[in-house]
């Protein structure tokens, strides 16, 4: 499943927000959060995370960033389970790093979903739209 889309979600008074629709079946009864980059979440189908682990897992113990970059995922991240109503749980710890107020954007990324404070996104999605041509050279797209 290739995430894809941005959706417009709330945060309730207990700290859930509802997957869009369309990702909750790629989700399933399962999936990881993870404090992201650019100051968002990260959520990956349990398919994907043992991906990322195995992946992390190849990085010699025996170079500090390898070890400070895997202390830093692994120990920012969570398992959660949706409920009947698609909502999965935020931590207090995942809301206040990423600086999630009441609306959100959860937004897919092709391998996993990324949650954003509605302002940060606005904000940061304005910024990729100019970037967006030298992003695709620069690639070599």
């Amino acid at each position: 499943m290739s995430f894809s889309g941005e959706y417009l979600h709330t945060v309730d008074e207990k700290g859930r927000v509802i997957m869009p629709l369309r990702f909750r079946e790629a989700l399933g009864n399962r999936c990881m959060l993870a404090k992201g980059m650019e100051d968002c979440l990260f959520v990956y189908p349990m398919e994907e995370w043992r991906k990322k682990e195995a992946q992390l897992e190849t990085l010699s113990m025996f170079q500090r960033k390898n070890r400070d970059f895997k202390r830093r995922f692994f120990s920012g991240s969570f398992e959660a389970e949706p409920d009947k109503q698609g909502r999965i749980n935020l931590s207090n710890e995942l809301i206040a790093y990423a600086k999630l107020g009441k609306d959100v954007y959860i937004t897919g990324a092709g391998d996993y979903i990324e949650i954003w404070d509605r302002g940060r996104w606005d904000e940061y999605r304005d910024q990729l739209n100019e970037e967006y041509e030298v992003l695709a050279e620069d690639l070599g797209l």
